[in-house]
């Protein structure tokens, strides 16, 4: 049987390289690091999350939780260590970053059926089994290779982190605990704020000074990492109808929910000495981001330990270039995996690696992989980036409107979700039962 190559260590090439090696395939595991470092990586481990520690919702009500649970089914890696490094979040599922990451590289160097070859690649062999699965922050020499085998230039887009601040600099007397609509435990630290406070804060933030990005000019800003200071320039009560929303969130020592808007922080490592700033992703200067951010109630001395920042992510034309099992239409040899394919999201990246390692395997072990179902989140979204007709094609979380309705009509929309997450279950869980591969 062929060895396979699969570039990148991440979250999707680290599911891709254990689903082979599920199926008895010898791998050999490129990562460049820890000779080469992208702008955003910082660890040596695999899988890092480099931007928020949250892999979103856990119900299956939600699409990203439909995705999560499917990825359980396949053995999913990146759940595992989830399990293993969770953090309180509500109702969300929440990592310590380095904990997650160390689990994943440890159960990836510990199979016998992988070796991890530590540089950098720079050309593709269209002969050779191989899964590009480098990321959106694929290196320039690799993005050059990638641009001669697709015969086309990448497309970019935006990306942003929020800021990380200390539990102890939060003043506990001007925020409260609680989780949104009581879902979950309250886990998250929230921020109320007046309308006089959020006028100032909103004044001062769309003022701001940013970081220039000439070398990026041209590229879109991506909606669900979208800067703060760009969301809010879309009008004044925007950040109210998203990350400062302050519906669901009860102040204890009122009973009510009256603010007028509400920062929240989450919980970001295991001790709980660390807090991300939720919906803050941010292209501000970090003297600025000092100075606007520690307006806001309780982070008057906030200490921050990281600073947001912006990158730029790249992503190929997946429509025009793979089929929908993220194999290449030209070059039958080669897939991809990730959010360089175009899915967005953490979940999403790992799901697709999952995907690409499984039907891989088919073809190595002289079987057909199985049709991508579009009653799954898992199959929409491999449908979604492989789709011809998607001719201005743009990065795509997990949802429900890319995943095939119900035969009837069900107008509880949380109903319709359970009901619709349920079908994809059973569909997976009747393709694994009836032997997989």
């Amino acid at each position: 049987m062929e060895k396979v190559k699969v570039i990148g260590a991440g979250l999707a090439g680290c599911e891709a390289a254990l689903q082979l090696a599920k199926y008895g395939i010898e791998t050999e595991l490129y990562e460049m690091k820890p000779h080469k470092y992208s702008p955003a990586h910082h660890s040596d481990a695999f899988a890092e999350l480099v931007c928020s520690n949250s892999l979103k919702a856990e119900r299956i009500e939600n699409a990203c939780g439909l995705l999560k649970a499917e990825m359980r089914l396949f053995g999913s890696v990146m759940m595992e260590a989830a399990d293993k490094s969770r953090v309180p979040a509500g109702g969300a599922l929440a990592v310590d970053r380095e904990l997650f990451s160390r689990y994943i590289t440890d159960k990836v160097k510990s199979e016998p059926l992988i070796t991890v070859i530590n540089e950098e690649v720079t050309s593709i062999d269209t002969d050779q089994y191989t899964i590009i699965a480098t990321g959106p922050l694929t290196s320039e020499g690799l993005s050059k290779g990638i641009s001669e085998l697709t015969g086309m230039d990448g497309l970019a887009f935006y990306d942003a982190a929020a800021p990380i601040v200390t539990e102890e600099s939060i003043d506990k007397t001007k925020v409260f605990r609680a989780a949104r609509y009581g879902r979950g435990t309250a886990d998250y630290i929230n921020c109320p704020l007046t309308k006089e406070e959020y006028t100032a804060f909103y004044n001062e933030l769309t003022g701001a000074e940013t970081v220039q990005l000439h070398d990026f000019e041209g590229a879109e800003v991506f909606e669900g990492c979208m800067p703060v200071e760009v969301m809010a320039k879309r009008g004044f009560q925007t950040l109210t109808f998203g990350p400062l929303k302050p519906v669901g969130l009860v102040d204890p020592k009122t009973g009510k929910d009256n603010a007028y808007a509400v920062v929240q922080l989450r919980q970001d490592d295991a001790s709980g000495s660390l807090y991300n700033m939720v919906g803050f992703q941010t292209n501000l200067k970090w003297g600025e981001q000092k100075r606007v951010f520690t307006m806001i109630p309780g982070l008057e001395n906030a200490e921050f330990v990281k600073y947001g920042v912006m990158h730029r992510n790249t992503y190929i034309n997946s429509p025009m270039l793979l089929d929908k099992y993220y194999r290449m239409r030209k070059h039958p040899k080669i897939y991809f995996a990730g959010q360089i394919t175009g899915v967005e999201g953490y979940v999403e990246s790992a799901s697709s690696g999952i995907m690409a390692g499984y039907n891989l395997a088919a073809v190595l072990c002289g079987r057909t992989a199985p049709e991508p179902s579009p009653q799954t989140a898992s199959g929409a979204l491999a449908l979604y980036i492989s789709n011809s007709a998607n001719t201005k094609f743009q990065p795509m979380n997990a949802n429900f409107g890319i995943i095939q309705g119900l035969d009837t009509r069900v107008k509880n929309k949380q109903e319709r979700y359970r009901l619709i997450a349920e079908r994809a279950l059973g569909v997976i869980s009747n393709r694994i039962k009836d032997g997989g591969y």
